[in-house]
């Protein structure tokens, strides 16, 4: 028997492995949505938080969870939706509205001193950001420009970029792919090309149109954020990370549209698929740019953090996409990226397939994690058409 191309007997698998991650303890709840030509499967498993901890509510599509890195293509898709209405251009230097950018100058030694540098040889670009090839990203070596990005912290938009722009570029603009820091200066130019915060352009431009009414940087619904844990080193149990009356619960100095969104499987799913069809938000030649590889085999070469990272995939606008088949898992021409907290969303136009895994558990997002590789392996696996 198969539903929207899937095999019943074998999205029993998935539902199975679902519930073995929650029985284990590895995360009090998690939840699946599949939606595969106009057929829309849903399996939630487990609560919002453990046992004991005050909330035996079941996880649902409109349980609220904090996105982490699936902030990055929300974002992303916001600042594309200025380049098409021409406030922005992807070529531009991004100097008039940031000008702490200007005149920057840039490492000579990645992992020396911060008074070593050379000039910049061009301005930084919307592209250069929205590509994370800006120069500045996350250093996961010992090096003093490290301890200096960490000591930015999370102040209000206008002191951070000023902090930022105080410290050199590691690289070149455009030389290689740097994870992390160019989606936070997005939203800081999101915010200063529309003259609002970019929570509110996120959610004019993006949620509003497509109907995400819990997506934003904090929430008022409680009731229905769920707990983030994490686990303890020392001991290896799982400890709270943060409660829902935490950090997601008031507006942020900082939104970080790198990292600071919250959430639902109902809201994400609305967003993924307009993509997937190629319209509303944005057009179908904006969503085709932005999921599409855009960076040059020699940027590769040199960038990723680990040797090979970026064997079997690419980097659009604020997303991965699949340029090998390398597991049973996406296609080749899939695009999407996984979150810090154990989320995951993809869209694989081959398939016409979007999948979105919800869960709240820190580091549980790193999708060589064996638990990753069965899931992708157990939804793939029910394909059947």
């Amino acid at each position: 028997m198969t539903s929207g191309g899937f095999s019943s007997k074998r999205l029993a698998r998935l539902w199975d492995l679902l519930a073995r991650q929650v029985d284990s303890g590895f995360v009090p709840g998690a939840l699946v949505v599949l939606a595969r030509k106009g057929h829309v499967h849903i399996a939630a498993v487990g609560n919002l938080a453990f046992e004991g901890a005050g909330s035996t509510t079941p996880m649902a599509a409109d349980t609220i969870c904090r996105m982490a890195s699936m902030s990055k293509p929300v974002v992303a898709a916001c600042a594309m939706t200025l380049v098409e209405d021409c406030t922005l251009r992807l070529d531009d230097p991004v100097d008039d509205l940031l000008p702490e950018l200007t005149g920057m100058r840039v490492l000579a030694d990645p992992y020396g001193p911060l008074d070593d540098t050379v000039a910049a040889n061009r301005s930084v670009t919307l592209r250069d950001l929205l590509t994370f090839t800006f120069g500045t990203g996350m250093v996961v070596a010992e090096a003093p420009i490290a301890d200096a990005l960490d000591a930015i912290g999370e102040p209000a938009p206008d002191e951070w970029m000023r902090r930022l722009g105080a410290l050199p570029l590691v690289h070149q603009p455009g030389e290689r792919w740097m994870y992390d820091t160019a989606a936070d200066v997005t939203g800081v130019l999101i915010a200063r090309a529309t003259g609002t915060s970019l929570d509110a352009a996120v959610r004019q431009r993006i949620c509003e149109p497509l109907g995400m009414p819990d997506t934003g940087f904090s929430s008022e619904h409680l009731d229905r954020l769920a707990t983030a844990y994490a686990r303890d080193e020392a001991t290896g149990e799982l400890v709270v990370d943060d409660r829902p009356d935490g950090r997601w619960s008031r507006p942020p100095l900082f939104e970080s549209g790198g990292g600071g969104l919250v959430s639902t499987a109902a809201d994400y799913l609305a967003f993924a698929s307009a993509l997937l069809a190629g319209g509303r938000a944005l057009s179908r030649p904006a969503v085709a740019l932005m999921t599409t590889d855009q960076l040059t085999p020699a940027q590769k070469a040199v960038s990723g953090f680990w040797p090979g990272y970026f064997g079997a995939m690419g980097w659009g606008f604020g997303l991965s996409v699949r340029t090998r088949r390398t597991h049973l898992g996406p296609s080749v021409g899939s695009y999407g990226w996984p979150g810090y907290y154990g989320t995951v969303w993809y869209n694989d136009p081959v398939e016409d397939l979007t999948t979105i895994l919800f869960m709240q558990r820190a580091h549980a997002g790193d999708q060589r994690l064996p638990s990753s590789q069965d899931f992708w392996t157990t939804v793939y696996q029910a394909i059947d058409d």
